[in-house]
């Protein structure tokens, strides 16, 4: 074995940081059960909130290898919310709001129909809405001119009254994406406020889309209305340190009496607060030194003179001392607060306790009623890992509000001062110009606060009154932070509200029920593979155990390193892989057979057992990665985890069975002097294989089109069974305390949901059914979600005996259903297209890649056909995005099962270069019979298993799989085959010219 050395040392690298990734899971799994044990009474039952203060207690603190218990969960390999219950919802930006607000809302008519054009065209297009607007426009008035709309005082600069109509849409694409970039910024600041426990948020590619995940939550109208909300911008005047003191001196001496009554309890700061500050005070002073809002006005000659630099650094100073000072009083106040270069702090883990505080009504009674309290919303580092945040006083106004709202800001974007320093440059309308100009004046030397969401994203000193409206923040940013901060001052200017276009919740209990049944079907499937391996081919089948073993460690490690979470789908694809990995180990040790058979040593054997099957497994390998890397590209949610994991077990598989296999049995062949890699058994099992595909090819096709014909038409008599991803609508998972007939929960719900259309069917058990209504589909608002909520509960109250609980729900709104279609169908044909070129790129004759295609593609519509016919007798299964994962994932396999019958064929002919493609097909075809039956009864058992056992939602992908699977057998065989021979039957292979015969020398 060549590069045996690298082989080993790549093996023990791999494994190593594996394990290394995978211990940070154990270790958060042992502090969940310190956790538990530590909140559990003496009589069994677990205070959760006793639970929760252990681990906020530790937090911080290095528990492993000195990393913090943040940053062990930070690293684990997480769970996917189908496994761990949670909130998966999909936003997307308007643009319609958009556009409508950078034209003035102009009332013109032309104007508001290509609007409304456009909106109905989105519905089967996935063109961007810009551009529909455009076309619609132009179609509604052909000599129209945009800029005559988008010609105002908000868009000076950018649009002129000459400016082209493509130039117009080029700005208005430009604003739409800034805005998509602020609502991101905003949502992910809002998420991590919320409090959620690894949450993820990532911006769909090419869509104004971003999907957000949010593991734990218990309160979705909570969630719905956070994440829809509108950005609150304001600009508040700032109470200065000096000024609010006396009070806070009033709240020290009311909780030392809160403190003496027990009705408040303070727990003392772990840390040193001298260090902290200290730490807190270098991280902070410059910036505190240079933030300043410089006045930029086009009219103004001058700048007042900034005198804020020594003021800093003498407040630095002097909050540290005072900070000295009042730790030394050892008080309730300074075991709560921190006094910050910048000002007032507190510890981020006191921050929630602090707001309960401030919440009380006597609280409230000791501070003026126009004195306002809000955290800054980027935390300061300090020593032993702790974080700190400043907090704010602010004045409100006589009717509370603050004095400057965002929508006063026609444009703020990031600049660079005469220095080459990152500022932000921001200009005003007119209204707001004469607002700021008087805020301003009225505060010069003093700090005015920028706010969104209640959260204090700058704090700059005013220089001097700033007239004009134009403005420069001026700090020590960098670019980066400039950025966000003028787009966090243009969430003011531009209206981009957020719709739920796709929702899905999932409920504790199921997540458990849904890890039972993932790991069942993980170890059975295991089992199966495990035990057929040893039995067919004795000692080699346990080594090829082995590296099955490595194969399994490897994806949970990698996925670990990856930081990714594994989903139900995941765990199938693990399944799925580990099926698929016996097929390399199946093609090795098939060819060693042969190899066998023609009395070579078994060091031969070995080395051309592996030798002659390498080209056919990477090939095998590539065409089903392709198939799952566009099945990533294009899926969502639970359909992307199922193909990252399908991606990384097609690799690991083919390192661990070409390479961690060789290694081990050539380990072993050296140390016994001997190999078993077969028995009596599997010698005869396929010894008399004989069999004409020609002579059953006609009889193949017309039994194809027949199942293809009738079901189709049974898909046109009852129509396609498509779940809510594809038609749009919502859907829910109701359990009942015991069976309930799923017809009779229709009969309470339709009149609830007038009459719409409104399907139940069991699921998964007989006291569990899945509700799923058209009602409401085209609206995708919080008011719609919770009126179609009503009128489910309302239905469901006729069997309030039998105590009916929601386990989760979902929503798909009709633009993302329409989406979704079209992707599914565009990553069919881009994975057909993909093989295609690919198998006639490694085959060099397009007549095995039309064989090729032209078989994937009838396993496919022959998953759909039988999924029609099982629909027309009663076995209804839905066609959803986990159903196109299913098409996808058997276009892999099959056409992994048609190229190793190819590549047969194609060295069959090199052999024989004179023979005729028709009198190599069969033996080629017989010869890899074996294979073919083995892999594919393989895949089958454990998919098998995958259907009893993984549960009600991959119960539809498991079906679709064991159809797929069969017939993907039967078109390798009867379809692939004939089809290069039919395509290839008139080509004459050239015969060599004879060559002269040498005279012999006598």
């Amino acid at each position: 074995m060549r590069n045996k050395s690298l082989i080993i040392v790549l093996t023990v690298i791999v494994s190593a940081l594996c394990l290394y990734f995978l211990s940070f899971s154990f270790v958060a799994n042992n502090v969940q059960k310190d956790a538990e044990a530590f909140a559990t009474d003496a009589q069994g039952n677990i205070n959760l909130d006793k639970k929760q203060s252990y681990l906020d207690s530790i937090w911080k603190e290095p528990v492993f290898m000195g990393y913090t218990y943040q940053e062990i969960k930070e690293n684990e390999l997480g769970l996917g919310l189908d496994l761990k219950g949670g909130m998966h919802v999909v936003l997307e930006v308007s643009p319609v709001e958009i556009i409508k607000s950078m034209s003035g809302n102009s009332k013109d008519p032309n104007f508001l129909k290509a609007i409304a054009r456009a909106q109905d065209l989105q519905k089967t297009s996935q063109e961007r809405f810009t551009k529909l607007f455009a076309e619609a426009y132009r179609e509604i008035e052909p000599n129209g001119k945009l800029s005559r709309i988008f010609s105002n005082t908000a868009n000076r600069g950018k649009i002129s009254y000459e400016s082209t109509n493509d130039q117009v849409i080029d700005v208005i694409d430009q604003e739409v994406e800034d805005a998509i970039d602020r609502s991101f910024n905003i949502l992910r600041t809002r998420i991590d406020k919320f409090g959620v426990n690894q949450p993820n948020i990532q911006r769909l590619k090419g869509t104004g889309r971003i999907q957000i995940e949010l593991p734990g939550i218990d309160n979705p109208e909570r969630v719905r209305k956070l994440l829809s909300g509108m950005a609150n911008l304001e600009f508040w005047e700032v109470w200065a340190p000096e000024e609010y003191g006396t009070y806070f001196m009033q709240l020290n001496d009311y909780l030392k009496e809160q403190e003496k009554t027990g009705d408040l309890n303070l727990k003392e700061t772990e840390t040193k607060k001298t260090d902290a500050l200290a730490s807190a005070a270098a991280k902070t002073d410059t910036t505190a030194e240079t933030d300043v809002l410089a006045q930029a006005a086009a009219n103004d000659t001058t700048k007042a003179v900034a005198k804020a630099d020594t003021a800093k650094k003498d407040s630095a100073a002097a909050a540290l001392a005072a900070a000295d000072s009042l730790a030394n009083q050892a008080g309730p106040l300074a075991r709560l607060f921190t006094q910050l270069p910048n000002g007032l702090g507190a510890n981020v883990r006191d921050t929630a306790k602090i707001n309960d505080i401030f919440a009380r009504p006597e609280v409230r009674a000791i501070f003026p009623p126009n004195m306002k309290f809000l955290w800054d919303v980027k935390p300061i580092a300090g020593d032993n890992r702790q974080e700190f945040v400043s907090l704010y006083a602010v004045k409100k106004g006589r009717d509370g509000k603050a004095p400057l709202g965002g929508d006063a800001i026609n444009d703020a974007r990031q600049d660079f001062d005469q220095q080459g320093r990152p500022e932000i440059n921001m200009t005003m309308n007119p209204t707001g110009a004469k607002k700021w100009a008087r805020l301003t004046g009225n505060n010069v030397g003093r700090q005015i606060a920028i706010v969104l969401d209640n959260y204090v994203y700058s704090a700059p000193v005013v220089q001097g009154e700033i007239s004009g409206g134009n403005s420069s923040i001026s700090g020590n940013f960098t670019i980066e932070e400039a950025q966000d901060l003028a787009n966090i001052l243009k969430a003011g200017k531009m209206p981009a509200p957020t719709r739920i276009v796709e929702e899905a919740i999932v409920g504790p209990s199921l997540g458990l029920e849904a890890i039972n049944q993932g790991l069942l079907s993980t170890l059975a499937g295991l089992v199966i593979v495990v035990v057929f391996m040893i039995a067919y081919y004795s000692r080699g089948g346990l080594i090829a155990d082995l590296a099955l073993v490595f194969n399994v460690f490897f994806i949970l490690g990698i996925l670990a390193q990856f930081n990714a979470a594994l989903t139900l789908p995941g765990i199938a694809g693990i399944v799925l892989t580990l099926g698929m990995a016996v097929d390399a180990n199946v093609l090795i040790f098939e060819r060693m057979r042969e190899e066998a058979r023609k009395g070579l040593s078994m060091r031969e054997v070995i080395n051309k057992g592996y030798d002659k099957a390498f080209m056919t497994i990477l090939d095998a390998n590539v065409t089903t990665f392709l198939a799952g890397f566009i099945l990533y590209f294009f899926g969502s949610g639970p359909v992307k985890g199922f193909a990252i994991t399908l991606m990384l077990g097609i690799v690991t598989s083919f390192f661990t069975s070409v390479y961690i296999s060789r290694l081990l049995i050539e380990t072993s062949f050296q140390r016994a002097g001997k190999l078993s890699f077969s028995n009596a058994f599997a010698e005869n099992m396929f010894k008399n294989v004989k069999f004409d595909v020609m002579k059953w090819k006609k009889p193949a096709y017309a039994f194809s089109l027949a199942i293809l014909a009738f079901g189709f038409i049974a898909m046109a008599i009852k129509g396609p069974n498509l779940g809510v991803d594809f038609k749009g609508g919502r859907s829910y998972i109701v359990e009942f305390n015991k069976a309930v007939p799923a017809s009779d929960v229709r009969a309470a719900l339709v009149d609830n949901f007038q009459e719409a259309g409104t399907e139940v069917k069991t699921f998964g058990a007989s006291n569990r059914v899945k509700v799923i209504t058209s009602w409401l589909a085209d609206d995708e608002s919080i008011q719609a979600d919770e009126q179609v909520r009503t009128a489910l509960n309302a239905g469901l109250a006729e069997y309030k005996d039998l105590n009916p609980e929601v386990l989760s729900s979902s929503k798909v709104g009709a633009t993302m259903a329409d989406d979704i279609q079209n992707t599914a169908i565009l990553a069919l044909l881009l994975s057909l297209i993909g093989i295609f070129i690919y198998v006639m790129f490694r085959f060099s004759r397009w007549q095995f890649s039309l064989g090729g295609v032209v078989a994937l593609l009838h396993d496919a519509l022959m998953i759909i056909a039988v999924f029609a016919i099982l629909d027309l007798f009663g076995i209804s299964y839905e066609m959803d995005q986990v159903f196109i994962a299913a098409v996808l994932t058997i276009i892999g396999f099959s056409i992994n099962d048609t190229v190793v019958i190819f590549d047969r064929i194609r060295e069959y002919l090199d052999d024989n270069p004179r023979s005729h493609i028709r009198e190599i097909v069969n033996p080629a075809l017989i010869h890899t019979f074996s294979r073919t039956i083995i892999t594919s009864a393989t895949v089958f058992m454990v998919v098998l298993v995958l259907f009893i056992f993984g549960g009600e939602i991959l119960r539809g992908f498991s079906l679709a799989m064991m159809i797929g699977i069969l017939f993907g057998v039967y078109s390798s065989l009867f379809i692939a085959a004939p089809i290069v021979v039919d395509t290839m039957k008139d080509e004459k292979k050239p015969v060599p010219a004879p060559q002269p015969q040498a005279q012999k020398v006598r």
